[in-house]
């Protein structure tokens, strides 16, 4: 659970100096009630899984220790995938352009000058305040740019629906109409033809009519006063219905208005689109085919990189390299389905070839689908289309 309270907020130092663990948290004490250390390598796991700090500062006196300590926290602990954190370092000046590169990649979040001696004491406490800060602005189990204006887009669907139910019913109601004209036209027809028969005793009954003139005026009268009548009240009661359609119209115009203006800023939203693959030609290929189709691209070089980008990127897709050093594609999303904040985004594995076992157990640790190395373009648009719908 993220705590933004300051006073909430847990602090693990990781290093294997007992001295400089003592001198940091006696800085951050100063501010922070819950600081703790982590000096014994063979408790770095325990330590943190037990903490599950807000922020872990990385205080080795080397960056190569401190990414060390942090890939082998990623290779064997099963929360720190699921828990939100911040990472800090502690550099010195040789270290600094290294370590901006780490952070510019998001495989850490924030670095110090600090080694051998700092003149800049409080820029401990205010790198913990700014990762604080940004956890605080994290809002779990929200919905993400693109899902929303995947909505908004459906959302924006509406105006067609609607303008073409409107469009049928106003063709009903014009059918309706020129049915009743028609039909009171027929019935007026035949009710003179009856009353012309019967005078003309061609009725085929056998009897004659001596009044016909009163019969035709009878007759007349019952057309007038009474078919026609019923026909002028029944399409008296269409004129409502016509009435109504364009009033529902004109109500719904301005809501219609914020539909299109919703929708017209959906399109602005790019899906973000997280590509695992330890060959960097192949994020060339990947993000030479999608450009242009207003995704964000991020690229992660291998399943530990994907999993701490995965810390404050919540992707809409995942395209996963299957055969990767260090850790392949399918742990990589056995501990994404695993994490429910994440196990609902999908993923499409790459494979350099589509073996069948391949398949069947990238179905089963949870994956979408597919595509073959190398990518034929229409197949994996089509495919990165279909997964984001």
């Amino acid at each position: 659970m993220i705590t933004p309270n300051l006073t909430d907020a847990l602090i693990l130092i990781a290093t294997d100096n007992v001295t400089d663990a003592d001198l940091i948290k006696k800085h951050l004490k100063v501010e922070f009630e819950n600081v703790f250390t982590s000096t014994d390598p063979d408790r770095s796991v325990a330590d943190f899984e037990s903490h599950q700090p807000d922020v872990l500062m990385l205080a080795f006196n080397s960056l190569e220790k401190s990414e060390r300590y942090y890939l082998e926290l990623y290779r064997r602990s099963r929360k720190i995938h699921l828990h939100p954190h911040r990472t800090v370092i502690l550099c010195n000046k040789d270290e600094v352009k290294r370590v901006y590169d780490l952070c510019k990649k998001e495989l850490f979040d924030d670095y110090i000058l600090f080694w051998p001696m700092t003149h800049d004491t409080m820029r401990l406490p205010m790198a913990v305040q700014r990762a604080l800060r940004e956890l605080a602005a994290i809002k779990p189990g929200g919905p993400s740019a693109a899902e929303f204006a995947a909505q908004a887009r459906r959302l924006a669907e509406l105006e067609t629906m609607l303008d073409h139910q409107m469009a049928r019913g106003g063709q009903h109601i014009e059918v309706t109409s020129q049915a009743m004209a028609q039909a009171e036209q027929k019935i007026g027809a035949a009710l003179d033809g009856f009353s012309q028969r019967l005078i003309r005793n061609d009725s085929g009954g056998g009897y004659t009519i001596k009044e016909g003139g009163d019969l035709k005026s009878e007759i007349s009268r019952l057309k007038h006063e009474e078919v026609q009548q019923q026909f002028r009240v029944a399409a008296e009661s269409v004129q409502p219905l016509k009435q109504w359609a364009q009033d529902f119209r004109q109500e719904y115009a301005p809501q219609l208005e914020s539909v299109r203006a919703l929708n017209a800023m959906a399109g602005r939203v790019q899906p973000v689109v997280l590509v695992v693959d330890d060959d960097e030609f192949q994020h060339k290929v990947v993000g030479k085919i999608l450009e242009g189709k207003n995704y964000h691209l991020v690229f992660a070089a291998g399943g530990i990189e994907a999993l701490s980008v995965l810390r404050k990127t919540r992707p809409d897709l995942i395209l996963m390299d299957v055969m990767m050093p260090g850790m392949d594609g399918l742990e990589v999303v056995r501990y994404i389905k695993s994490a429910p904040q994440l196990a609902d985004i999908p993923i499409i594995m790459i494979t350099g070839k589509s073996d069948k076992n391949i398949v069947i157990e990238s179905l089963k640790v949870g994956a979408t689908g597919f595509v073959v190395k190398p990518f034929d373009r229409d197949t994996l648009l089509g495919k990165v289309a279909q997964a984001l719908r």
